[in-house]
């Protein structure tokens, strides 16, 4: 309440007065006990007009307290706002609305490489308070504030670093800190002084009198990831090593996924190759985890069965199991190249759904494995043998996702296109939909415009499709409207005229362009409607993110195989893709943007 009123007090800034209120911080001596975890309050503090203000008054001020500490699901929630942060700005933003927090949330957070961060009155009154209370912060606040430090790339030598470094000395002297505590501390004397850390050995000498067996797992996480950083890298700490690893072994059940990936990740930083039965048990938990790994800890854990060379049956399967259901256009390709090199050697214990779902995951991320000659020579191995195992939808799937890798059957096209097969697919209870009219039609266009030595029969035309771009699934994904409708606003800047351009244009051989320009041999751009004199036509592809996979700027399968075919067909292709669009801030920037791309050999617009 007294912020709102402060803030709505006009008259204050009519006597120089800030209308931002002082925020301090109280700390009452005599009640301060080491085990309590200390608080920083903000409460507005108010000046008369006649008050004369020191230029270090005109910020912000802290005092640390225990009187009013946050409620665990306060710091929760912050701690979920804070990590949600993905910038300076919005960081102090949500410092602004705090007004309790704990001296380990005035820590927390991850590195930030903007160094005006630091210029914010907030910040540095923050910090000019940790310098002259360090030695009322708790054990857990004080190292959470010197790792801070050291993630704000704050000068070793500063007044505040040495203070905190000095605290942090004293209370290592004690010998009173957790494991975890201890930990935090190792993380910011590496950063500070690197492995040679005299306060670093200190730190590990005390861990190594603990007992490892009695660890809480998030204990035995800290340390690992301390040793992975620079701790034990030369080798040292063995004894200590060999004794987490014994108990390690016994709490891999309950490990979730991203602890699965770290301590394999460990475990290959520090080499422990005398670590096999923690491997082990490790691949043996992953399995459970497979569909839950994000794409960056499912690669840590496949880099390190890899470089300790185990290969887990059930893993293997596990995963072959779950690359063919990835719907999420997620494209890792250490996961595919393992399924891939396992598909080779055991695609023949497969039945032939396995088979064809193995081969349209590629072919729905437009992805080749290095050993792509081995998988689809597999593949035509598979087929010759057991052709008439599969059932037509199924090999309908898996031949169009080998055209969508540039991969062209035709020695079993021929057999699709007769008129047996294609009697068999109306008898499937499935019939012939809509999709798979269209999935035989590309077929039938891949087999005219990149294989002209085909001989084969033609699909009849009761069997073709007039537009890949229909509702629901689709072999072209529509167009972004957002995206569509900026690129659009460029385009009249730019030609000057809305009837210069064609919009969702389809062509003749079922692909609907986003936009269409089209130019004479002089190189003037036509009106849309115009199909004579047509020199050049220009086919804008709009691609917004999803037409690529999700966590890579790589076209999906079936929008490149439609770049591709337009090519074939004539088309000037010109990609517009959502990543480069996004940073045009200006109109004029737009306009530039769409000319270079669109007329890159163009100084002065000739229409």
């Amino acid at each position: 309440m007294a912020l709102k009123l402060v803030n709505r007090l006009p008259m204050l800034g009519r006597f120089g007065i800030p209308r931002c209120p002082f925020i301090v911080l109280f700390l009452k001596p005599d009640c301060w006990k080491r085990n309590l975890t200390t608080t920083i309050v903000r409460e507005p503090t108010f000046v008369g007009s006649n008050s004369v203000g020191l230029h270090k008054d005109s910020f912000p001020r802290f005092r640390l307290t225990q009187l009013h500490r946050p409620t665990a699901t306060e710091e929760e929630v912050f701690h979920r706002h804070l990590n949600s942060c993905s910038s300076s700005r919005q960081v102090l933003r949500l410092l602004r609305t705090v007004e309790i927090m704990s001296d380990t949330m005035a820590q927390d957070g991850h590195s930030l490489k903007d160094p005006s961060v630091l210029e914010n009155v907030t910040i540095r009154a923050l910090c000019l308070q940790l310098e002259e209370d360090s030695g009322r912060l708790t054990d857990g606040g004080l190292v959470s504030a010197l790792l801070a430090c050291t993630r704000l790339y704050l000068d070793p030598w500063s007044t505040l670093m040495v203070r905190l470094v000095s605290e942090s000395q004293e209370r290592l002297d004690k010998g009173e800190m957790t494991v975890e505590q201890l930990c935090i501390l190792g993380q910011a004397m590496l950063a500070i002084e690197g492995p040679g850390s005299v306060m670093l050995e200190q730190v590990m000498s005390q861990i190594q009198r603990q007992e490892p067996a009695q660890w809480s797992l998030e204990d035995l996480s800290a340390v690992y990831r301390l040793l992975q950083s620079g701790g034990g890298l030369d080798g040292k700490y063995c004894d200590l090593l060999n004794a987490m690893h014994t108990h390690a072994v016994t709490v891999t059940s309950r490990m979730n996924p991203t602890v699965v990936s770290e301590l394999l990740s460990v475990l290959v930083s520090l080499n422990q190759t005398q670590a096999m039965p923690l491997v082990i048990n490790l691949c043996k938990q992953a399995v459970r985890h497979v569909p839950h790994f994000t794409d960056e800890e499912l690669t840590l854990v496949l880099g390190a069965l890899m470089h300790f060379g185990h290969s887990d049956h059930y893993f293997v399967q596990a995963m072959e199991r779950y690359v063919p259901t990835v719907w999420r256009n997620i494209l890792s390709p250490l996961v595919f190249d393992s399924v891939a090199e396992s598909f080779v050697y055991r695609a023949d214990e497969y039945n032939t759904s396995q088979v064809a779902r193995q081969i349209m995951a590629y072919g729905k991320l437009g992805y080749l494995p290095p050993n792509a000659g081995d998988v689809f020579r597999k593949v035509e191995t598979t087929l010759q043998k057991r052709f008439s195992h599969f059932q037509p939808r199924t090999l309908i799937n898996l031949l169009h996702s080998c055209i969508l890798v540039e991969r062209f059957p035709v020695n079993f096209v021929s057999k699709v296109f007769g008129s047996y097969f294609l009697q068999q697919l109306q008898e499937q209870d499935t019939g012939m939909d809509r999709y798979v009219l269209s999935q035989l039609t590309q077929l039938y266009i891949t087999v005219k415009l990149e294989c002209p030595f085909y001989e084969g029969p033609r699909l009849l035309p009761r069997y073709r499709v007039k537009s890949f771009l229909t509702p629901g699934r689709s072999l072209e994904t529509p167009v972004d409207t957002h995206l569509y409708n900026s690129v659009k606003n460029g385009l009249l800047n730019l030609l000057g005229a809305r009837s210069y351009f064609g919009s969702k244009v389809l062509t003749p051989y079922c692909y609907t362009i986003d936009m269409e320009i089209k130019v004479d041999e002089d190189g003037y751009v036509l009106p849309a409607s115009y199909n004579d004199d047509v020199y050049k036509r220009i086919a804008l592809c709009i691609d917004g993110q999803k037409r690529f996979t999700t966590n890579t700027r790589q076209l999906l399968g079936k929008e490149a195989t439609k770049q591709r075919h337009l090519r074939l067909l004539g088309y000037e292709v010109v990609q517009i893709p959502f990543y480069e669009f996004e940073k045009l801030q200006t109109k004029a920037s737009v306009v530039e943007y769409l000319h270079q791309k669109i007329f890159p050999h163009s100084y002065r617009l000739s229409w």
